[in-house]
């Protein structure tokens, strides 16, 4: 069927409108579907990993009685804050974060250090048995720190670091895990810059100083940050490494809320427990954006 113009000239079929409607219809209800499966699976894994933390903080915004209440409440209607008191009157609680705080921050920082020095020897230098010697630093990762507790335990007390800060800080300066990540970091930087140093006489030291260790910021950024989230809420070391009150990091601490025999009230508990979140969930907004860098480095061209 032909259409005929105003000036009499015929011109080709018109065009229906209906024309390609199932292929867009079909393609509506693929990207429905997939937005939904998608949002589905989001939502599983928000209330799995959000759920435990939500009714912490629930818990710990109602009073004793009312936290073994069945059917339980999941929403505190009337938020009791006389929990957080508590844990204020009953634990040195600035003595405690002032350790971990100490504690974290040197180990977060040593690893920075150490993980990027034996990452960029690991990719730039050559030396007899390097592959041979990373691998045995990548076995370690597989060695749980239960079976090495006691050793260290050993090294420490003859050092005469028994019962110190110093004793949780040291052994956990050498990463594994740090080394092998900053190792990939330093591989995926362009080589002419070792070559391009190396021709205007600079050394390996120098190399690394002024050349990759300022494009490997975003790297040490995940690694320190890794380590602080991870040793701040590390207990078993410090429950083996220490033993006086005065050397307690805050996991520690937030034991004896628990009361003998555990009879303490669990809202005061899990009041510690919350507070206890708040300096690495601040070190995290503020590191979010290096851990981002980092975490994306070298997947754009």
């Amino acid at each position: 069927m032909t259409t005929t113009t105003e000036h009499g000239l015929a011109s080709g079929p018109a065009p229906r409108l209906t024309e390609g409607l199932p292929e867009v219809r079909a393609n509506r209800r693929r990207f429905s579907w997939n937005t939904a499966v998608r949002i589905i699976l989001l939502l599983i894994a928000a209330t799995l990993t959000l759920g435990p933390v939500l009714w912490t903080l629930s818990t710990s915004l109602r009073s004793p009685s009312e936290s073994f209440k069945l059917p339980p409440s999941f929403i505190p209607w009337n938020p009791d804050f006389t929990s957080y008191g508590q844990v204020f009157q009953q634990l040195d609680i600035f003595l405690l974060v002032l350790n971990s705080a100490l504690v974290t921050g040197l180990i977060a920082v040593g690893q920075m250090v150490s993980a990027a020095l034996a990452g960029y020897a690991f990719a730039h230098l050559k030396f007899r048995g390097r592959g041979a010697l990373f691998s045995i630093v990548l076995a370690t990762m597989m060695v749980p720190v239960q079976v090495t507790i006691v050793p260290v335990f050993m090294l420490i007390r003859g050092m005469g670091l028994s019962d110190t800060l110093l004793a949780l800080i040291l052994p956990a300066i050498p990463t594994a895990f740090g080394t092998f990540l900053m190792r990939q970091y330093f591989l995926g930087l362009p080589t002419e810059l070792a070559e391009a140093a190396s021709i205007d006489g600079a050394s390996p030291w120098r190399t690394f100083r002024s050349v990759y260790a300022p494009l490997a910021m975003p790297g040490m950024a995940i690694v320190g940050i890794l380590a602080f989230n991870f040793h701040w809420n590390e207990f078993f070391r410090p429950l083996i490494l220490t033993i006086s009150e005065q050397n307690f990091t805050l996991p520690l601490g937030l034991v004896s809320l628990q009361g003998n025999l555990g009879t303490g009230s669990i809202s005061v508990v899990l009041a510690g427990v919350v507070l206890s979140m708040i300096p690495a969930l601040v070190v995290f907004m503020f590191g979010q954006r290096a851990l981002q860098a980092g975490l994306t480095a070298g997947t754009g061209k």
